[in-house]
């Protein structure tokens, strides 16, 4: 049996196969709200079979988000509109559902990449918040410091979030804590320059993410699995390296984490990387092995077979694609016919499935 199709069990819920469509923003909602677009984008990768598959990246709060463009999960609004998308998977997938509950903090309050990115301006802008007041990079908004009352608003909004993905029978959260996103600004030393508990030393810039988390542990039901995205490395000199994330998944996996999602970067525009084909793998196989935590392997995975081997290897538990499902949807029937495995196929496409 191939590995990359054999069922995984997390928590009360089967995984039908380790392949995961991976969060990818689309820059394409209103006022935070899934639409056509939504239904459409996250239906026809559904439709491939994969084991699972996310909600792009979905922010808590309006300040919360990356753009004005960017799917939310704050308002009832927000909530009816990805309630539609979710009827659809349930009435035509079979796929796991999963959301991935975001908050931008310095990066946040800019344009979608085809509008030129960098820093939004005017009734495009908003306030933003961060653990200290850096800004991302010169000509970005410069945040301000979170202060208690301001962690603890964050604090609810994860929780608050959370709740309304309960409701919505979402079957996976992922506590996005990667990217140089809010939770991963407080975990590296290059953007919290905090003085207080939670500042400084490694086990003070953990702090506050794992305070989050257990946010939503807590009120997240005890049968459905609950991960983390992180960044694995800065890729910068002195910043957050995989030393500091073999810790954070230790702790994570104590209170409770089932899945540790490992990617890397987007901290610093000082970065370098060699995004070679599976560049990230070696980071999630040291968490696996070093942890026991399940992991996620992400970052320029396209060919099956180094799919199959990822799992096959031990190196990680799941592969979760982005770029290779935005090319080609149906990846997952040609792994399938590649390695041998049976994805769902829904009836309306079996005579695209069939070789003869």
């Amino acid at each position: 049996m191939s590995a990359l199709f054999s069922p995984l069990a997390l928590r009360n819920l089967t995984l039908e196969n380790r392949v995961v469509v991976s969060p990818m923003c689309q820059y394409s909602s209103v006022d935070g709200s899934a639409n056509d677009w939504h239904v459409v984008n996250v239906g026809h990768f559904a439709l491939s079979g994969p084991g699972l598959a996310f909600f792009e990246a979905t922010h808590v709060s309006p300040e919360g988000r990356i753009t004005d463009r960017d799917l939310g999960l704050y308002s009832d609004e927000n909530e009816t509109g990805m309630e539609r998308v979710v009827r659809f998977l349930r009435s035509w997938t079979r796929v796991s559902v999963g959301v991935q509950l975001a908050h931008a903090g310095r990066k946040g309050s800019t344009l979608p990449p085809w509008e030129g990115g960098g820093a939004a301006s005017g009734e495009r802008s908003y306030s933003i918040v961060a653990p200290s007041a850096i800004p991302y990079e010169e000509g970005w908004h410069v945040p301000s410091a979170l202060d208690d009352e301001g962690m603890q608003k964050v604090r609810n909004d994860f929780a608050e979030a959370a709740k309304r993905a309960q409701r919505l029978g979402i079957d996976v959260v992922e506590l996005h804590f990667a990217h140089g996103y809010l939770a991963h600004q407080f975990l590296s030393p290059l953007s919290n320059l905090r003085s207080d508990r939670y500042g400084g030393s490694l086990e003070n810039r953990m702090r506050f993410p794992l305070e989050l988390f257990d946010c939503v542990r807590a009120l997240w039901p005890e049968e459905k699995p609950l991960g983390v995205r992180i960044s694995a490395t800065d890729w910068v000199e002195g910043g957050w390296d995989v030393d500091s994330s073999v810790a954070f998944s230790s702790a994570l996996k104590v209170r409770g984490c089932d899945f540790v999602d490992v990617s890397s970067g987007g901290l610093s525009p000082k970065q370098h990387i060699d995004a070679t084909p599976g560049y990230q793998v070696p980071f999630s196989a040291r968490i696996k092995r070093e942890t026991g935590a399940r992991t996620i392997a992400i970052g320029k995975i396209t060919d099956p077979r180094q799919a199959e081997q990822i799992v096959a290897n031990g190196d990680a538990d799941m592969v979760a694609l982005a770029r290779g499902f935005l090319r080609w949807p149906r990846w997952t029937w040609d792994a399938a016919d590649e390695l041998g495995g049976e994805p769902f196929v829904p009836n309306q496409y079996l005579r695209g499935r069939t070789t003869h």
